[in-house]
């Protein structure tokens, strides 16, 4: 195996780690939520989007002070810190004894902007034009591995407790850094690593650096659109289908591991050949297009089969990310990875501090006492038709881009 595919089956690893830390929590959020606080679950799913918001609201802030530390000391040394910090968080939630230490312990991984920055940039690093989408969408099985095993595992902790799959997710963690701080090496060299500058190193001054280079504007309208659309699933899942089909916390981890499986199949198995045939731009509407049937079906669904029979539909929403990330890379240069992945992750972070709030607060308005028309799906549904806007950028700005470049089609 030579020294770059060591490299990425690492990261890819770490993430799957940090992923699977993650998700194990997503099955009984709103049991500890309502233990901290004596309310109803629609009480939880608004309490949830709050700390959803804490979380990206960090993250937002700190991601592009990440990703210009990463182009300054390495990525190494921030992947490593990330890892840790991210266990100290996991504790710190585990023996939480009121709702404002649940925050606490949140805000700290927000700040700590988690693997994902600098794992984007490590990507960059290794990879070549060639193998760019494909690597990206490799991210894919590691963010699928992390969905298939954590909500399991978490909701079969979960029966024991509520705080259990808390403290597995810590131990997880030092797991991480453990093996990261033995098998993790460097790949940026100290000839390309360039000084940390404070006015680039903010979402604000990222954006304005990065909008030198045009393409990226339409880009990041896509990422946006994506985001909020994405983010309905981890914002409203374990609520709407707890209150529509009565799922304890085991069949919400099964279900999301039933999700995770999906997009594991269509980022590790097939970003790279849709690619290939069509671009990443015609990707990544494709993705918008079919996933945007996997909403409408959620959104829709009578019983729990139904429900899982368009997770497959859904899945294909794997194929946007790794399509424009790729796009993007292409039009930034070595010493600038780090900060665009950080400018890239404050744009996900801030998408992500809207959508659960927006997407948790519909969920309410349409489950409530005083709701107009009782339909638990609205989220679900507000997300199919945010992915059908994405088709239309995608075509309008990006499409015709990829179209006069060639594309990578084969």
């Amino acid at each position: 195996m030579t020294s770059t595919a060591r490299t990425l089956v690492f990261v890819y690893i770490t993430i799957a780690l940090d992923v699977i830390a993650i998700a194990m929590v997503i099955p009984i959020l709103p049991a500890l939520l309502m233990e901290l606080t004596g309310d109803g679950v629609e009480a939880a799913a608004i309490d949830g989007g709050w700390l959803i918001f804490a979380y990206s609201g960090m993250q937002f802030l700190f991601a592009p002070v990440i990703g210009n530390l990463s182009d300054r000391f390495g990525r190494r040394p921030v992947l490593l810190a990330s890892v840790a910090t991210f266990g100290l968080d996991n504790l710190i939630c585990a023996l939480a004894p009121t709702l404002p230490w649940l925050f606490a312990g949140r805000i700290l991984a927000g700040i700590s902007g988690g693997s994902y920055t600098t794992a984007g940039a490590v990507i960059a690093d290794v990879s070549t034009p060639e193998t760019r989408a494909r690597n990206y969408g490799f991210i894919g099985i590691a963010f699928g591995v992390g969905f298939v095993f954590g909500p399991a595992i978490g909701g079969l902790l979960g029966e024991i407790g509520p705080r259990v799959p808390f403290f597995a997710a810590a131990a997880l963690s030092l797991a991480n850094f453990v093996f990261g701080w033995f098998f993790l090496q460097e790949t940026l060299p100290r000839a390309r690593r360039r000084a940390f500058d404070i006015r680039r190193a903010n979402p604000f001054g990222a954006f304005r650096h990065l909008m030198r280079y045009p393409a990226l504007l339409a880009l990041v309208s896509v990422i946006v659109i994506y985001q909020l659309a994405h983010d309905a699933n981890p914002a409203v899942w374990t609520y709407s289908t707890k209150l529509r089909f009565g799922w304890s916390e085991a069949d919400i981890g099964l279900s999301l591991a039933a999700v995770g499986i999906g997009m594991a199949v269509v980022m590790g198995g097939l970003v790279g050949p849709v690619v290939r045939r069509f671009g990443e731009a015609r990707a990544a509407q494709i993705g918008c297009a079919l996933a945007a049937v996997g909403f409408t079906g959620f959104a829709f669904a009578p019983n729990g089969l139904v429900m899982l029979a368009f997770i497959p539909f859904f899945a294909f929403i794997g194929l946007i990310e790794p399509s424009i990330r790729s796009l993007a890379v292409a039009e930034v240069g070595p010493d600038g990875q780090g900060e665009l992945q950080g400018a890239i992750a404050s744009v996900k972070a801030l998408t992500m501090v809207l959508s659960p709030i927006l997407m948790t607060r519909l969920f309410a308005a349409f489950t409530g006492a005083d709701a107009p028309v009782h339909f638990p799906g609205a989220p679900f549904l507000a997300a199919a038709l945010l992915l059908a806007v994405g088709v239309a950028v995608v075509a309008a700005r990006v499409g015709a881009r990829d179209v006069a470049l060639g594309g990578r089609a084969g």
